[in-house]
């Protein structure tokens, strides 16, 4: 199995449709927000069509079978624990068609738990204490997360008070730090895992480059529909990077410059967010260039 990761706008996409189409390969999306339908605009979604290949149905980018993207309504939820599943599922059946599974994505904790078999807390939803938790305030929160779970305090994304939540929440309902109950279980494929480098200022150009043409792509009438559609401000899916930063705006309350100003500097502090997930993790491979990573899965695959 290969693994493309790297942070928002670090081009994983292009790298991962160039190696799977050289190297047989169909992808694995691990992205949180790629998941859902009807959002294509705010999370950057390469557009594909949906086909059948073989007894499965597919979303196909240039010909590539995807799997974990484009599937799950907004109003949804879709766990790490879920995705672990999922994830090893579909990578069986990509070698039975005697085919290389690449996972792509900058979603750290999914592409941890199918990397490490992590054996996820099974802790359901418990809508009493969540109701108790939204009546505080995000700062609030985390600093009750902080006093439960330090470590997942240091890497959470601090705006997203739904991640937040749900870690207080498996962590009181089961008496053990969420951070200390992903245990790593029997490696089940032999992994190359490669991480996309970019400089911080090229980095920060793409981001500014793409939600410029996010707007172009009309990702506020994208909001509105889903809004119209009664899913609201408060579902996993629309407190995301990418939507949430438009509530002020959409209600009236600020300018789409202010919005876009705020979504350009909340993505910044995602990516770098990413990077100290990454970080952790010795196995990964850095590389700048297409070539080196060409030349990394070459070797990897013929030993």
């Amino acid at each position: 199995m290969i693994v493309i990761l790297g942070q928002t706008a670090s081009g994983k996409t292009d790298w991962s449709l160039h190696l799977a189409k050289k190297f047989n390969g169909e992808i694995i999306s691990a992205d949180s927000r790629q998941i859902f339908k009807k959002m294509n605009i705010g999370t950057a979604k390469t557009p594909g069509e949906w086909r059948w290949g073989g007894f499965k149905k597919a979303y196909y980018v240039n010909d590539i079978a995807h799997y974990l993207i484009d599937f799950l309504d907004p109003g949804k939820y879709f766990t790490s624990a879920e995705f672990h599943d999922q994830s090893i599922k579909y990578a069986k059946l990509i070698h039975k068609k005697n085919k290389i599974p690449f996972v792509v994505g900058g979603t750290g904790l999914y592409i941890q738990a199918l990397v490490d078999n992590f054996k996820m807390p099974r802790i359901a939803p418990n809508k009493k204490l969540r109701r108790s938790f939204e009546e505080k305030s995000v700062e609030e929160l985390l600093e009750l997360l902080k006093q439960i779970d330090p470590i997942s305090a240091e890497i959470i994304d601090v705006k997203n008070k739904r991640r937040i939540i749900r870690a207080l929440e498996v962590s009181i309902l089961s008496g053990e730090p969420f951070s200390s109950q992903q245990k790593i279980g029997e490696p089940l494929f032999n992994i190359l895992q490669i991480g996309i480098k970019k400089e911080k200022e090229e980095l920060h150009k793409n981001i500014e480059r793409r939600i410029d043409e996010m707007v172009k792509q009309g990702i506020v009438k994208e909001i509105e529909g889903l809004l119209k559609q009664s899913y609201s401000w408060d579902l996993p899916s629309m407190s995301g990077v990418g939507y949430r930063q438009f509530r002020d705006h959409i209600e009236g309350k600020e300018s789409l410059e202010k919005a876009l100003d705020k979504l350009k500097k909340e993505t910044k502090h995602f990516a770098k967010k990413q990077m100290t997930w990454f970080k952790r993790d010795q196995r990964i491979c850095w590389t700048e260039k297409l070539e080196d990573a060409e030349k990394l899965v070459k070797d990897f695959l013929s030993k």
